[in-house]
C-alpha cells in the first residue's frame, strides 16, 4: 500500500480515482504564509528525502506531523521558516535525484543540504526545481526550465525540455509539469489532469514510452498544478 502525500483541495473526482489505486490519501495542510495560490502544495511545505524520511517546514500543523508519524515516517523539520515572498518560500521545493541535487542552492534549507552532501550540488537559478520538473526515474525527467536543462547537458540524465504553459494553476497565469503529478511506481505516473488536453502531449507520451511508463489521469482535461504527487510505500 502506499500513502500519497497532496494538496488538500484537489477534487472530489481526483480524491476517488487516487483512492481506487489503494493509497492512503493524506492531505498536506495549508500554509497561509504563502501565497494562495501554492498554500497547499506538498512540494513547497516538505521535501522527501527518502521513503521513510521527509522534511518538514518548521511552522507546519503538528497534528500533520503525529499523523505522520503512525506509519513510521521520519519527521525532520526544516531550520528556516517559509515566507511570503520569493526566494524565501523555495527552500524545500527542489530537485532530488540519486546523484544529483539541482537547486538554488543560496536559498536551500541548510537542514535539507546537510542530507545530501554525498550528491552533486548543482546550483540553477531557478529556486522552484522539484515543481519544474517531472521525475520518471533518477536518470530522467521533463521540465521546461532551461536553467535545469542547461545545468544537466553534460550528466549522464535523460532530459525532455518542453516549452512553458498550457498548465493550469489557479491564482497565477500557468503552472509547472512537475506539479500536474507524480511518480507512482517505476512504470506508472499519475497526472491530475490528462495529457490529451495538452499542447504537448506528443512529446511527453513518446518520452514516457521510451521508459516503459504508462500515465494515469485522475480526472479529465487540462493538467493541473497542485505541486506534486508524493507517493511513498508503507
Amino acid at each position: 500500500m502506499k500513502i500519497a502525500l497532496v494538496d488538500p483541495r484537489i477534487s472530489d473526482s481526483e480524491y476517488l480515482n487516487l483512492s481506487k489505486l489503494n493509497c492512503k490519501i493524506i492531505k498536506c495542510p495549508i500554509n497561509n504564509t504563502l501565497y494562495k495560490a501554492v498554500c497547499g502544495h506538498p512540494d513547497m511545505s516538505l521535501h522527501v528525502i527518502s521513503n521513510d524520511t521527509l522534511i518538514l517546514d518548521k511552522d507546519i500543523d503538528i497534528n500533520f506531523i503525529h499523523l505522520l508519524k503512525t506509519f513510521n515516517l521520519n519527521c525532520i523539520l526544516s531550520e528556516n521558516s517559509l515566507k511570503t515572498n520569493y526566494p524565501y518560500d523555495i527552500s524545500l521545493n527542489a530537485l532530488n535525484l540519486k546523484n544529483y541535487f539541482v537547486h538554488n542552492l543560496k536559498f536551500t534549507d541548510k537542514k535539507l543540504l546537510s542530507f545530501v552532501t554525498n550528491k552533486n550540488l548543482i546550483h540553477v537559478k531557478q529556486g522552484y526545481t522539484k515543481c519544474s520538473t517531472a521525475i520518471l526515474n533518477d536518470n530522467a525527467i521533463i521540465t521546461s526550465d532551461t536553467s535545469i536543462h542547461k545545468a544537466l547537458l553534460n550528466t549522464d540524465i535523460d532530459v525532455l525540455l518542453l516549452p512553458p504553459g498550457d498548465i493550469t494553476l489557479p491564482g497565477l497565469d500557468y503552472g509547472f509539469i512537475g506539479g500536474t503529478c507524480g511518480l507512482f511506481n517505476k512504470n506508472s505516473i499519475v497526472f491530475y489532469g490528462s495529457l490529451d488536453y495538452y499542447k504537448y502531449k506528443d512529446e511527453v507520451l513518446n518520452f514516457l514510452c521510451k521508459y516503459k511508463i504508462t500515465p494515469i489521469y485522475l480526472n479529465e482535461g487540462k493538467l493541473i498544478d497542485r505541486g506534486s504527487i508524493f507517493f511513498l510505500d508503507i
